[in-house]
């Protein structure tokens, strides 16, 4: 096989690499929301994946910098729109839902565009360290805001306060709590 063949046969094998980079990174985003049952997952995560690996490939040439970027911010921008329809403040809540989730499809949009680009440390490593974020629970962010604020103390109505103003139900739920998800 001549070497021209050769080489355009490694440059496809490395596209389709990228491409599938980006895609796993959206898949192992995605199977972490799905495990958590989130409105967006697994095929949600892998598209937003895929199709901003793809999207930064048509433009990942050396020659091609300047355009690189502009596809990036398009896409790093264009993708709040898909994570503002994971968000909902249902009635009767005082803190939206599906924050984490929007987050998420953020991150996987960076890491989709930066397997489309070829750099595989920042996919592997980012990747990782999503992954780290996105498993710590709420009763974490609670234990930490807790420590903050100070143990929890009854008051006056016999509800807890949280060390302040945040009112603590009867129960033991937070009713003012993280927002996310």
């Amino acid at each position: 096989m001549p070497i021209l063949e050769t080489s355009v046969l490694l440059e496809e094998f490395e596209l389709i690499l990228r491409m599938l980079a980006g895609m796993a990174a959206g898949v192992a985003v995605g199977w972490e929301r799905t495990t958590k049952q989130k409105s967006a997952g697994i095929r949600t995560f892998g598209l937003v994946g895929l199709g901003t690996a793809s999207a930064a490939a048509l433009f990942a040439g050396a020659d091609q910098i300047d355009a690189a970027s502009r596809v990036i911010q398009g896409v790093l921008t264009g993708i709040g729109f898909l994570g503002a329809g994971v968000i909902v403040l249902r009635k009767g809540d005082s803190t939206p839902h599906g924050l984490t989730t929007a987050a998420a499809i953020w991150v996987t949009a960076a890491l989709g565009c930066a397997a489309g680009l070829g750099d595989w440390k920042i996919v592997g490593t980012a990747t990782c360290l999503a992954l780290m974020l996105l498993v710590i629970d709420h009763s974490v962010e609670r234990w930490a805001g807790r420590r903050r604020a100070g143990e929890a103390r009854p008051s006056p109505d016999g509800n807890q306060t949280l060390g302040g103003s945040e009112p603590r139900s009867k129960t033991g739920v937070d009713s003012v709590g993280p927002a996310g998800s």
